[in-house]
């Protein structure tokens, strides 16, 4: 079971704390009255209305699009920005021949999400390198294997997989990576593999757009894309005016057919047999503001049936999303405010060399084939001309969030959608809870007000959308590095020179507030519930101005709301943990209080790759020992691969990297096999 904080216990610290203690003059200012904390912005209604027709749809998207449209396509120069990802371990149905094993960490319990390794205690399957493999617990060796990449693709594609009996979901994001913040341009497709006896792909799903993320619920799984219109915008010479590249993009977009906007599905089967499905334009929504540059598109697969009589039964939206949130009943779809150059800026125009050709007529748009992937909206246009770049307005940061009824098989359900101000951290920045949706937000965090930001928690009533209450002015001049939501309390960490970890009451929807709040150097970057009124952070240490000194793994003793302490921290100087941006790299099983951390270490011009062992006590983190994997070679040289995930099963830990997965003693970590992955 998902080990929690008890409701019950954490309402009862609250009466008591609330009871008990009186709130100082700043969080009497902070908590009364949300709106002396920071600027307060009416919140309007999001309603996704559906297309009549073909043709409404055609007319929207062009006429969203085109004032949209920049002189260098959809929005300003794209600038790359890593950001923290990606809970205890869910655990399944086993029988009693079944080993006791951990699985993947997950947000929510009973809502899968894609990862590099799973495992039913019997089998433990991963991907890597574009091959499946399935591993045999008992027998400690590689039992079956299946390539999944093309001739002539890389050997490293990234891919995670969704596992649900004997039937596996390998979901592929062509040979880059996609953050989050930008629109993935990848060759993805998913694969739908029988793990029964020998490996065999049954269907490859081949969507228009790239991959964004995906749940499952029981079998089900809904995929979420974002496609952006199939078009290349003109070509045009320097010298010509930013108003006058924009002018001709707008008239290509206004010339373009409904087919360059259409998200469409490629389904092949097993026997090679290739079928196109097309989204009905009556399934395609949209809000009263988009921008007509993207749309997201919720594809549902059962994996006990398969795809190739029921398709994936899409629906559409007419709207950005980058962060994907699930429950049981619902799937929540947010799309983060653009962090880059708004889409509606305008440069002035430097002087520029006098044209020595004529302006161009207005070309006619060439369209790509609907197979390729979607090019990007400024790699066809020509380089911007060097200029002294101004400062762009500020737009208002806000944060449109969608809710989809998932509680029933078929397509999910459009029910509501809501907008707040601010930009989340991930998918931890959402929690559903009692009927509400909690969202934790910063603005001014976007480098131009980086001074003002701040941190606030909405609290939405589900069924509409609509806010209830707020609380605000949380780490004034910081941003959000982590979020966790545990029934009615919340954790919200802010940083730029001190992490300074808040306590939230959210009992009442309607007045939530701000309870307590300590402040040590460094952060945590991700919180894990560790029951009995503790919490586990992992994050860095750092120096009181800020800068970072290496992994560190804290225990708070969160009993009194009032008053949260740590009680202990390990520090690990000049190292870094992958569990700080994607939680699925951490693992924590409380039966015994074991707890493994990936690091990398750099000290004196070495470097060393492991996993780190620690003990969670009632009230200390011990290091246990480094698990590490053996050299890999590369040519005549040889490095030592990062550990990646770790799972327990039985009495058993394994660690899996890109070179094989060992096993080891979960107790007193003895080598116990190497599994190479050859």
């Amino acid at each position: 079971m998902k080990t929690l904080i008890r409701t019950a216990m954490a309402a009862a610290a609250l009466l008591t704390a609330t009871a008990a203690c009186t709130p100082s003059a700043g969080d009497s200012a902070r908590n009364a009255d949300p709106s002396t904390a920071f600027p307060k912005r009416r919140l309007d209604a999001v309603r996704l209305v559906a297309y009549r027709g073909c043709d409404e749809m055609l007319a929207g998207l062009r006429e969203h699009a085109a004032k949209s449209v920049g002189p260098w396509g959809f929005g300003g120069p794209r600038l790359l920005r890593m950001k923290p990802e990606d809970t205890a371990m869910s655990t399944e149905a086993k029988t009693a021949d079944t080993p006791d094993h951990s699985t993947t960490n997950v947000h929510e319990a009973g809502v899968d999400e894609p990862d590099l390794v799973k495992t039913d205690g019997n089998r433990v399957i991963t991907v890597s390198g574009g091959t499946l493999r399935v591993i045999d617990t008992a027998t400690r060796k590689v039992t079956a294997s299946l390539k999944l990449t093309k001739d002539g693709e890389p050997g490293y594609v990234p891919a995670e997989l969704l596992v649900s009996g004997d039937r596996a979901l390998v979901l592929m994001r062509g040979g880059e990576i996609a953050y989050k913040a930008i629109a993935p341009m990848g060759d993805t497709r998913y694969l739908l593999v029988d793990l029964a006896g020998e490996p065999k792909t049954l269907s490859t799903i081949k969507p228009r757009g790239g991959h964004v993320d995906a749940r499952m619920v029981g079998s089900t799984v809904r995929l979420v894309t974002r496609s952006q219109p199939d078009f290349t915008f003109p070509q045009v010479r320097d010298g010509v005016s930013d108003k006058e590249r924009k002018r001709l993009n707008q008239a290509a977009i206004r010339r373009a057919p409904i087919d360059a906007w259409l998200p469409k599905v490629e389904i092949t089967d097993a026997s090679g047999a290739v079928r196109t499905d097309s989204v009905a334009c009556e399934k395609v929504s949209h809000p009263a503001d988009y921008t007509g540059a993207s749309l997201l598109t919720v594809h549902s697969i059962d994996l006990a049936q398969g795809v190739t009589t029921a398709g994936t039964d899409p629906i559409s939206l007419a709207a950005d999303g980058d962060i994907v949130y699930g429950t049981g009943q619902s799937l929540y779809v947010a799309s983060n405010p653009h962090w880059w150059w708004p889409d509606d800026v305008i440069l002035e125009d430097t002087p520029q060399a006098p044209a020595t050709e004529p302006a161009p007529e207005e070309p006619t748009p060439s369209v790509t084939s609907p197979s390729e992937p979607a090019p990007s909206a400024t790699a066809s246009v020509s380089e911007p001309p060097r200029k002294q770049m101004p400062s762009p307005a500020v737009r208002p940061e806000e944060t449109q969030v969608h809710r989809f009824d998932i509680g029933r098989p078929g397509a999910p359900v459009y029910a509501a959608s809501g907008k707040v101000p601010g930009r989340l951290l991930n998918q931890y920045s959402l929690s559903e809870h009692d009927g509400h949706l909690r969202v934790a937000t910063t603005t001014g965090s976007d480098g131009q007000r980086q001074s003002q930001s701040q941190s606030q928690v909405h609290v939405l009533r589900a069924a509409d959308m609509t806010q209830v209450g707020e609380v605000g002015g949380l780490g004034k001049g910081e941003q959000i590095y982590s979020v966790r939501f545990i029934g009615p309390v919340g954790y919200v960490v802010t940083f730029k020179q001190v992490d300074p970890l808040y306590t939230l009451d959210l009992r009442d929807p309607a007045a939530p507030k701000v309870t307590g709040e300590l402040k040590i150097t460094g952060y945590s970057a991700y919180l894990h519930p560790a029951g009995d009124g503790r919490l586990i952070g992992i994050g860095q240490e750092a120096s009181e101005q800020g800068r970072t000194l290496g992994t560190q793994v804290s225990l708070f003793d969160v009993r009194d709301p009032a008053n949260p302490r740590r009680m202990s921290q390990l520090f690990q100087k000049d190292s870094g943990s992958e569990a700080e941006w994607d939680p699925h790299a951490f693992l924590y099983w409380p039966k015994t209080g074991l707890a493994v951390v990936p690091i990398s270490s750099y000290a004196q011009e070495s470097y060393q790759a492991g996993a780190l062992a620690l003990k969670i006590g009632d009230s200390a983190v011990t290091k246990l020992g480094l698990i590490t994997h053996p050299p890999m070679r590369q040519g005549r040289s040889a490095y030592q691969p990062g550990i990646q995930r770790s799972i327990v099963i039985g009495d058993t830990l394994w660690t899996v990297s890109e070179g094989g997965v060992k096993v080891n003693d979960a107790a007193s970590l003895a080598d116990r096999a190497w599994i190479p992955f050859n």
